[in-house]
């Protein structure tokens, strides 16, 4: 009877566990440096210019990571205020949903391939350096949509961004009680 008892405590014991494994949540700070270099595809043409104002296409190509592509354009052409839009395909994302009591991302895998929607953001100066900022829809094989705070996504066949640069910089700044950079118009 004992040696049964032992055997059942144990197997809850190790559930329990395995289950706290299983559904551990992981999480991510709003303010993260985005690795650069895991972009080497990107092909870019400019489109468009009225005044200082310039319209770009990036394409991106199997295995590029979007955020690191959107950084190095931004870094390479010295991006102070920037907006875009893309549609695509995603191998594999990562998006977040704020959580305000944690001040944090809660990270949502997208293990799948998937249809990327939408994707809008813009380029603002944070720290002296260009901050891409992005959310993200996809939809998955069965037609569900999954999206936020694009964290990261990795292309396959392609990613087609129409990216305008303005000439006037943006600036972010730390919000404090979020623990994330916004843009500040009066900076």
């Amino acid at each position: 009877m004992k040696k049964i008892a032992y055997q059942i405590i144990f197997t809850v014991i190790t559930l329990l566990l395995l289950g706290s494994a299983v559904f551990a949540q992981e999480y991510v700070a709003p303010i993260k440096p985005i690795e650069t270099g895991r972009s080497p595809g990107v092909k870019v043409k400019l489109i468009g210019q009225n005044g200082t104002s310039k319209t770009y296409a990036l394409v991106f190509a199997k295995g590029d990571e979007i955020l690191s592509g959107l950084t190095e354009f931004a870094q390479k052409n010295n991006v102070k205020n920037a907006r875009f839009t893309a549609i695509g395909d995603a191998m594999t994302a990562r998006v977040g949903w704020y959580d305000k009591g944690k001040k944090m991302f809660k990270v949502i895998p997208i293990t799948e391939p998937a249809e990327i929607t939408s994707l809008v953001g813009d380029i603002a100066v944070y720290n002296n350096k260009p901050a891409v900022h992005a959310h993200i829809n996809l939809a998955t094989q069965d037609g569900i949509v999954h999206g936020g705070h694009l964290l990261e996504a990795f292309i396959f066949p392609t990613l087609e961004v129409m990216l305008t640069t303005e000439d006037t910089p943006l600036y972010k700044k730390l919000y404090e009680e979020a623990g994330a950079g916004i843009i500040d118009p009066e900076l």
